[in-house]
């Protein structure tokens, strides 16, 4: 019999992965991306130091507000808008980008591309 893992799994082990070759700084901190069924979070977050420095959720009323619907690529460009805002307004320009585990497309592109645009380089 076939067993197969299930997705959340899978995507634990990718991010696990991911996390061994990347990791921020407070130079070049790192943009970590999390997409859950309904809302989407974006951190900026200095490892040496263990410190989030910047985060944005489509849980929040400010963001939400702007939103039709907080589960859809438009709401993934948005906060992608609002973390690079948020970022630029504490200096840092530079980050490191971190999909969680997630497949580069659609929400998780969205997101940062938008950032891209607003002023991030990564």
């Amino acid at each position: 019999m076939v067993s197969k893992k299930s997705r959340s799994v899978v995507r634990v082990n990718k991010h696990r992965k991911l996390r061994n070759r990347l990791s921020g700084t407070a130079q070049c901190p790192r943009l970590a991306v999390f997409r859950s069924n309904n809302h989407m979070y974006a951190q900026i977050i200095d490892d040496t130091a263990h410190h989030t420095l910047v985060s944005a959720s489509t849980l929040q009323k400010d963001v939400k507000a702007n939103l039709e619907k907080t589960n859809n690529v438009d709401a993934a460009a948005y906060l992608g808008k609002v973390i690079a805002e948020k970022a630029i307004e504490k200096g840092i320009k530079d980050v490191v980008f971190d999909r969680g585990g997630f497949i580069y497309q659609g929400k998780v592109q969205a997101l940062a591309d938008a950032a891209r645009e607003a002023g991030l380089n990564f």
